[in-house]
């Protein structure tokens, strides 16, 4: 046998028990981790739960009654001024919504926690430091709401119940958009705060319900403001020049004071009466908690609420 035989029988015996005679162990095959869950939340995030989350704090109050209905168990929750359910009443509270209290987020042991996009991603490093899984869910738009459902149900193991609420809402909002007349209406949605008015777009809840009924929301396609990626400027010249037929108007204030200053406002310049909506009295207010906060399992009485404004004879 030649030496160079010799050494490649040695090389091709080294894969099977080592060129010296010595057996090499067989590679040991290692189980994987069984996962509860995996879900890509609405920041792009991947999130691996290895076990059922048995206690979940959430950030934002919006997220309570859709995260209870299919069954999540909850054990903290934000301060809201806002109508909260019976039962969340006496959960641990982990601060204001805008600033969230990390310490008391800690003092409730979560094994899991939701976070409002767009208002608390600041809480993720350091939930990261504490090896605490976080989901950031944004409940906005129905597609949202929908969305939300869905992964809160894989949350806590019941895909069932979630599928069971988005079809009954689903028959619910179809009943609604059903009844009102197929009519192209032009409208605009004002929000009112302390600082002035802005004027809403497709994003915003009253936008993205506007189009559920396919009326055409004037601002749509206008830049949004820098902090607001659901807003645009006011402009009293725009509003006139696009004349719509439907102004509704959104605030988080008190309701009569805002219509006091609106009143003020329309009297005191006379762009306002060349207005369509104006001049023919449909301006109308809509209800905070359905339409500033997320309406949530609510999102079908929000839609029948806008949609009774405008065609109070269909319902």
């Amino acid at each position: 046998m030649t030496k160079k035989f010799l050494t490649i029988i040695c090389a091709t015996s080294l894969l099977i028990s080592g060129c010296g005679g010595e057996k090499i162990s067989e590679p040991v095959e290692v189980s994987q981790q069984k996962v509860f869950a995996e879900i890509t939340d609405d920041a792009d995030r991947k999130i691996i739960l290895q076990s059922k989350p048995a206690r979940i704090v959430v950030t934002s109050a919006s997220f309570l009654e859709p995260l209870n209905a299919v069954g999540g168990v909850i054990v903290g929750r934000p301060d809201s001024k806002n109508k909260m359910p019976d039962w969340a009443k006496n959960l641990p509270s982990v601060g204001a919504v805008y600033q969230i209290d990390m310490e008391r987020l800690l003092s409730c042991a979560p094994d899991l926690v939701i976070v409002n996009k767009g208002m608390n991603e600041k809480l993720l490093p350091a939930l990261e430091e504490n090896k605490i899984p976080a989901l950031v869910v944004e409940l906005k738009t129905y597609d949202d709401v929908k969305r939300g459902l869905r992964n809160f149900a894989m949350i806590s193991g019941d895909v069932a119940a979630g599928e069971k609420i988005i079809a009954d809402m689903d028959a619910e909002i179809k009943a609604v958009v059903d009844k009102v007349p197929k009519k192209n209406l032009r409208v605009a949605i004002l929000h009112s705060t302390a600082q002035g008015l802005s004027v809403q777009l497709d994003g915003s809840i009253a936008g993205s319900i506007a189009e559920m009924f396919g009326w055409e929301n004037v601002a749509s396609g206008m830049t949004p403001l820098e902090k607001n990626p659901d807003a645009a400027p006011y402009s009293m010249e725009t509003l006139a020049e696009q004349n719509p037929e439907i102004i509704f108007v959104t605030s988080m204030g008190d309701l009569d004071e805002i219509k006091s200053n609106m009143t003020k406002a329309i009297e005191s310049n006379a762009a306002w009466q060349a207005i369509g909506a104006i001049k023919n009295n449909r301006l109308y207010y809509l209800p905070q908690d359905l339409f500033l906060l997320s309406p949530g399992l609510r999102y079908p009485d929000a839609i029948k609420t806008m949609a009774e404004l405008i065609y109070p004879e269909k319902f």
